[in-house]
């Protein structure tokens, strides 16, 4: 029988506080020379940026006079009848193209472009960081299918357009009896063809098709010659889909161009919608 005292003598352990790292040690982040903090630098300066554009978004709406109109009356239509100005980019594009076209198919294809620029951009430049000479074409063809094309017709919607969507000069007064004499034709009566039968919706159709095939193909051949690793790493299907969005946003002004100068209201014309 063991001794009382060595029994409780061994029931004691010795304990000992070493002291070391961490097993989950957070590394120290190395900053170049030419960057800087997010917080509090970048975000102070945008934090003063909005202060700026509230002020001056309080300071315009407390000065500018835009009263409320009567109430609407049913039996009389205004002239010109403008919808909400975020609208009047797309009530311009009337004016130029179908309503099917204008109203339809081009407002499906800025949502559809919209929901796949993060699917077709392969560029991983530019995140997290401002850059231009990174990504040269992705920063100019926004600025010009919203600054240039969408910006513009919404301008010329609110101050150019008067009584009878005419086009007034900011300076010029509205007269609602002013008649503007023009004549627009159809791409094939310049050939004396006759744009609604078959042969005048063929030859139309054959423009758009030779528009589009042209668009395509000859930037790909460009690229595949001078072996362009942008082309390999879009691939076939994600070309395809830049070109097809590309050269629908170009062909807007193209429309709006060819309607001004040579006149001309539709390059080809179907039963169910015109281009």
């Amino acid at each position: 029988m063991p001794d009382k005292k060595e029994t409780d003598q061994g029931r004691y352990r010795a304990l000992a506080f070493v002291k070391g790292e961490s097993l989950a040690k957070e590394k120290d982040v190395e900053i170049s020379e030419d960057e800087i903090h997010t917080w509090p630098y970048l975000v102070r300066k945008e934090f003063l940026a909005a202060i700026i554009i509230m002020i001056v978004l309080m300071v315009w709406s407390i000065m500018l006079d835009a009263p409320l109109e009567e109430p609407s009356e049913p039996t009389m239509t205004p002239n010109p009848a403008k919808a909400p100005w975020y609208f009047l980019g797309l009530q311009e594009m009337l004016v130029y193209f179908d309503p099917w076209i204008a109203g339809v198919i081009f407002p499906t294809f800025i949502i559809m472009g919209l929901m796949a620029i993060p699917y077709i951009d392969i560029n991983p430049k530019g995140n997290g960081y401002y850059t231009f000479k990174e990504r040269k074409f992705a920063i100019l063809t926004f600025c010009f299918g919203f600054q240039i094309i969408w910006i513009s017709l919404t301008i010329v919607g609110v101050f150019m357009r008067g009584p009878g969507w005419l086009w007034f000069w900011p300076w010029q007064e509205w007269d609602p009896h002013r008649i503007v004499a023009e004549t627009n034709y159809d791409l094939t009566q310049l050939i004396g063809i006759d744009s609604k039968s078959l042969l005048g919706s063929v030859i139309g159709g054959g423009v758009v098709s030779i528009y589009y095939f042209l668009g395509m193909t000859v930037p790909f051949i460009f690229m595949k010659l001078r072996k362009s690793q942008v082309l390999d790493k879009l691939g076939i299907i994600r070309y395809s889909i830049v070109a097809l969005l590309f050269w629908t946003m170009l062909g807007l002004p193209i429309k709006i161009l060819l309607r001004l100068v040579f006149h001309l209201k539709y390059v080809w014309v179907t039963p169910w919608f015109n281009i």
